[in-house]
């Protein structure tokens, strides 16, 4: 109970720092792609010893499949995360995770026929009374124009493949043990990171000339909190339901609204902590009760 308690705490407390490190990469002219590439890769370097103590034979073609199915929606969610951060605020950017409530209840919806309740629907309106207080606090206030920012446009597909990526997670828990999950989560991200790269054909060499001392320092912290954030996650996902603990979870939208005054002296703080938790309020009804 005592470790899980700690897994919890961290996970909430590392998420928004990675997240902090993440913009500061991006704002020293990282793009957000390379970013994504190389937090994953430092830490499959680092899986390399723990990796020879696993007995890979033991894992059937399924087991793979779900691996890679995993990696993809990975890279992907983490690679828009990075690029919506590195356009908005992070106190924005936080707040708006507890829509992945919403977008599970609409997929609930059309592809399992489940009607939400009144906790649902109470939920939702929640997460959207609250997201008005949180958004409101843009150029463009709460409303539909918000969509035409690319940050938010972003974001929301971070929330999306990250939402996805979290059952396939839990699947590879089931089939292995948390720390087996977390190499091949380091793995999968880097293999498909690195594809996005190519993809887009982000300038490898540029990027490197630019790493100096100071940014790889940055670029260690961030990993650091990237690997502490996906392995507490997954201890916490192999030892209770996935829907409480993406629920507790949720508080550390609070610790990222605070932490976008103290590092980039975001404004209007007292709006976002009040919207944020508010949502935080709704998603928590949607996942427990709903």
């Amino acid at each position: 109970m005592y470790l899980l308690t700690a897994a919890i705490i961290t996970r909430v407390l590392v998420n928004p720092l990675s997240n902090v490190f993440q913009k500061k990469l991006t704002g020293k002219g990282m793009e957000a792609l390379w970013v994504n590439f190389v937090s994953f890769f430092l830490l499959s370097l680092l899986c390399i010893i723990p990796a020879m103590s696993v007995e890979w034979g033991n894992y059937d073609q399924r087991f793979w499949i779900i691996c890679t199915i995993s990696g993809i929606f990975c890279a992907l969610g983490n690679g828009f995360l990075v690029k919506a951060l590195s356009k908005g605020d992070l106190s924005i950017m936080g707040p708006i995770n507890s829509y992945k409530s919403i977008v599970s209840i609409i997929f609930g919806i059309f592809l399992l026929g489940e009607i939400p309740g009144i906790a649902g629907l109470s939920g939702v309106i929640l997460i959207i009374i609250g997201s008005y207080f949180v958004l409101d606090t843009l150029p463009e206030r709460f409303s539909w124009k918000l969509f035409r920012r690319k940050e938010i446009q972003y974001r929301f597909w971070a929330m999306i493949f990250t939402a996805i990526e979290a059952i396939f997670i839990k699947k590879v828990i089931q089939l292995s043990d948390v720390t087996t999950s977390f190499i091949v989560w380091c793995w999968f991200g880097a293999v498909f990171s690195l594809v996005l790269l190519l993809l887009f054909k982000i300038d490898i060499n540029k990027h490197l000339e630019k790493t100096n001392k100071s940014i790889f320092g940055i670029f260690l912290l961030q990993i650091i909190c990237v690997g502490l954030m996906q392995y507490t996650t997954n201890y916490v996902f192999d030892n209770m339901d996935v829907s409480y603990a993406l629920a507790l979870f949720q508080l550390s939208t609070i610790v990222t609204v605070i932490l976008g005054y103290l590092a980039f002296n975001e404004q209007k703080i007292a709006m976002k902590l009040l919207g944020s938790v508010v949502m935080i309020g709704g998603s928590v009804i949607i996942l427990l009760f709903g």
